[in-house]
């Protein structure tokens, strides 16, 4: 029987019966194994089962809140490779959100996979278009149904009882056994749909808001427009704004119709617009790209990959066009392209001298051209690590002429010698490559050569190869017998490695070995760039952390990872952001630490991939150093109330329950690194309430990022990940947003530095203001893999104030 409760309403629809009758479908993991399953889309119209045969024992197999997209045979890698024996016609797959392998499958008919296909995208509208209530009206159908064992639409007090250990909720039976009969009002002793509902109200209701609530309250039973506006004025620093965003957020949040004709809201409105986006810890006005885009590209951060192509480790891991359509549609704006010579004259994508699969050019250049701008329409980076002969160096320039066309920028915009980098608006649809030039511009464009300085030598690689002993290397007998044959080509050809048709395609973005701040200043122009190891780029942050942000003031840096990172495990980016460096590449297929900041630090300006550093950043003549910040100026408060509907820990028993606890992570200057945590709460991961406030003081908030993670904690071993949430310190939500109040500093040096030999650009970037902070705020958690784990969410105060003396007093 189905859940009585407000699960999607399946429309009367030939697709969506077919699957709720089940198909047999072929599941494909490799040219070797592919299995016949029996898939059925469950009457909650909401999760998809799978048995060995029909009629077979059932397990989940995804739910359709996990799926991102669905697409057809021929889109599928895998499928394409297996044409000569699956019509693809018959193929599709399911791309699931974060790093979840796709799901391919393949239907017995062409009719029966567009009816899938056709199914599914018509389950992701429904869902894409639920609001708030709808959501938490689905996710508690979803937990209806995972108590109903016996599935006949009601719940006995044994079954409520296992729910809630599901639930990750420990209550004394006694309580649970006086909220499960105050909720069943037939005296049935079971609970069904709007009984349940009743039920679950009773367990839910929030002390810590209702407390606010009646403090707030003049008769403690509804907020005056009055009160509210100056809970939103003095609490939430709305600001002048206070009284009409109050009529507007009563109009938005109150669920009864009679409180909002009397511009009343009741404590079901309150908690409504607390758990809102206009609650949430990150402000609404950072979301859209709301940042000047007209600054030279050296001006903003890139969000950059390593090794774009590889979903899984540098030695043995798979190449797959797969993971440049990931990064693509995560905002990223930098992808790598490792390309050595292949057979049939058809230049290879991999980690050369490794075991990693290999993929086509040709592919990837198609797959770029494809999901670009899919995302974000500013441009696109392709940072081309080539490693092939003359000619398919020749079948490069090629592939990448004919398959991304117009969208390839092949000369400067306006014909002339540029005196800054374009903008990322100015570049808005078009792609760049990243790689080795001959010559100059200048040359190139018939201007005066001046005094630049022509190396002879080649560029070092950027990624020393790992070596592996000589029997791994077996496999690629033909690649030594290629090089062997390289090393017979004349001298002429050695030293001039790069055909004239691939290095007429890089323009602003020729690569250039470093040397030296000194060296690049004296010889290099604004349109070369260099690129650092992390060991080397740290580095030059603690011994030269002045010379180096005067150098990503006027050209661009790309840091990439160390090549004995085989499992391609992260560095930590900030520290390279702290010196303004712009294209910091990391490994994005492996979740973490690393990449929660990076996804927080690019999840403002409407993901586009591009952020705004800060003025002192952006200035040939900083005086900022990134080892040395100035003395704190700010002092962060930190009230973690409470936590909400938290998950179980992965893969723990049915019967355990977490035992949270909160973290918060301060990462930015050295100086305002730093993090403290809270105690935890015993056997509660549904309602845990802590109340404790942490301190933190902070120098350069420009810079910094905040970071909140839940825990389960262990005393006998490391505690476990249940979920975290990473926002910059600019789009901490304070009512008027820091992310839009801007002046000049006064203190700040000139900014309009020398344009000799192009070094720079007139940066006018401005300074953020930061008006005291306050406010209560809801983190909305998110899972290792960076998707949303609704309804989970931690409840805080935040207070920022400035420091008035030296002691901070």
């Amino acid at each position: 029987m189905a859940s009585p409760l407000h699960s999607i309403r399946l429309p009367l629809d030939g697709d969506l019966l077919l699957m709720q009758n089940g198909s047999m479908l072929r599941k494909v993991k490799s040219r070797s194994w592919k299995k016949q399953r029996y898939f059925r889309l469950q009457d909650d119209g909401m999760t998809v089962w799978y048995a060995r045969q029909a009629g077979g024992r059932t397990k989940p197999s995804f739910s359709i809140s996990d799926v991102e997209t669905v697409r057809e045979g021929h889109e599928s890698e895998l499928l394409r490779s297996l044409a000569d024996e699956i019509p693809l016609e018959h193929g599709f797959t399911v791309v699931f959100h974060g790093r979840r392998p796709n799901l391919d499958l393949v239907a017995g008919s062409i009719e029966e996979a567009q009816s899938w296909v056709q199914g599914l995208r018509h389950l992701l509208e429904i869902i894409t278009s639920m609001d708030q209530q709808e959501k938490m009206d689905q996710w508690l159908s979803d937990w209806f149904q995972q108590g109903d064992k016996d599935q006949d639409g009601r719940m006995s007090f044994r079954e409520v009882q296992r729910l809630l250990r599901l639930m990750n909720v420990d209550m004394d039976p006694e309580h649970a056994l006086q909220l499960f009969q105050a909720a069943d009002k037939s005296e049935s002793g079971m609970l069904e749909g709007e009984e349940f509902v009743e039920f679950y109200r009773a367990l839910t209701q929030r002390s810590e808001i209702l407390e606010l609530f009646e403090i707030l309250s003049g008769d403690g039973q509804k907020l005056t427009l009055l009160e509210f506006a100056d809970f939103l004025r003095e609490e939430q620093k709305e600001g002048d704004q206070a009284s009409d965003l109050a009529l507007e957020l009563i109009a938005r949040y109150e669920p009864s119709d009679s409180a909002k004709l009397r511009h009343v809201l009741t404590i079901d409105g309150f908690l409504a617009y607390l758990c809102s986006r206009d609650g949430d810890i990150f402000s609404p006005a950072c979301r859209p790209v709301y940042q000047d885009m007209s600054y030279p590209l050296n001006h903003y951060f890139i969000h950059s990959s390593h090794n774009t192509y590889l979903l899984g480790d540098q030695l043995r891991g798979q190449s797959s066009v797969e993971g440049y359509i990931r990064a693509l549609k995560r905002g990223c704006r930098c992808v790598e392209v490792d390309v050595w010579d292949g057979p049939s004259g058809e230049p290879i994508v991999y980690h050369g001298h490794t075991l990693t699969s290999r993929i086509p050019f040709q592919d990837v250049v198609a797959t770029i051209a494809q999901y670009a701008f899919q995302t974000s329409d500013f441009p696109v980076i392709v940072s081309l690590e080539n490693h092939c002969s003359w000619e398919q160096q020749e079948v490069i320039a090629q592939h990448l002429t004919e398959i991304l066309g117009e969208r390839l920028l092949n000369t400067t915009l306006d014909g002339l010698l540029p005196t800054q980098l374009p903008s990322p608006e100015e570049l808005r649809g078009k792609i760049l490559l990243k790689g080795k030039k001959m010559g100059t511009l200048e040359e190139e464009l018939g201007e005066a050569p001046g005094d630049s300085e022509e190396l002879e030598e080649p560029e070092e690689e950027e990624e020393p190869e790992p070596e592996l002993e000589p029997d791994v290397l077996d496999f690629d007998e033909t690649a030594r017998n290629e090089d062997k044959r390289k090393k017979k080509v004349g001298l002429e050809k050695s030293k001039t490695t790069l055909c004239p048709a691939l290095s007429a395609l890089v323009v602003y973005l020729k690569s250039v070995p470093f040397r030296s701040f000194a060296h690049s200043k004296a010889h290099y122009r604004l349109y070369e760039t260099s690129s650092f190891s992390e060991a080397k780029a740290r580095r030059l942050v603690k011994e030269a952390g002045n010379e180096f942000v005067q150098h990503n003031a006027w050209q661009l840096s790309r840091v990439y990872p160390s090549g004995l990172r085989t499992d391609s495990s992260n560095y930590s980016p900030q520290e390279l952001w702290n010196a303004g460096c712009q294209m910091v590449a990391l490994n994005i297929q492996t979740a973490g630490l690393e990449m929660d900041l990076c996804d927080g630090l690019f999840g403002q300006n409407g993901g586009c991939g591009y952020v705004l550093k800060p003025a002192f950043l952006c200035d040939p003549q900083s005086s900022f150093h990134p080892e040395r910040p100035p003395s704190p100026t700010l002092t962060l408060l930190i009230q973690v109330i409470s936590g909400q509907q938290l998950p179980k820990v992965a893969n723990s028993k049915e019967g355990s329950i977490v035992d949270p606890l909160v973290r918060v992570e301060i990462y930015g200057v050295p100086g305002d690194t730093a993090r403290q945590e809270t105690s935890y709460v015993e056997n509660n991961g549904f309602n845990p309430y802590w109340g404790q406030t942490l301190q933190f003081r902070v120098r350069v908030p420009e810079l910094a990022l905040l970071r909140f993670v839940v825990e389960d904690y262990d005393r006998a071993s490391r505690n476990d990940f249940v979920g975290q949430y990473t926002v910059p310190w600019t789009c901490v939500q304070q009512g008027e947003p820091a992310c839009l109040t801007f002046q000049a500093s006064a203190s700040q040096q000139s900014l309009t530095p020398s344009l000799a030999k192009g070094q720079g650009s007139s940066c006018t970037t401005p300074t953020p203001v930061f008006p005291p902070l306050s406010g209560y705020r809801h983190i909305h958690l998110l899972s290792k893999d960076g998707t949303s784990l609704h309804p989970a969410s931690i409840f805080v105060h935040i207070q920022m104030r400035e420091e008035l003396g030296e002691d901070g007093d």
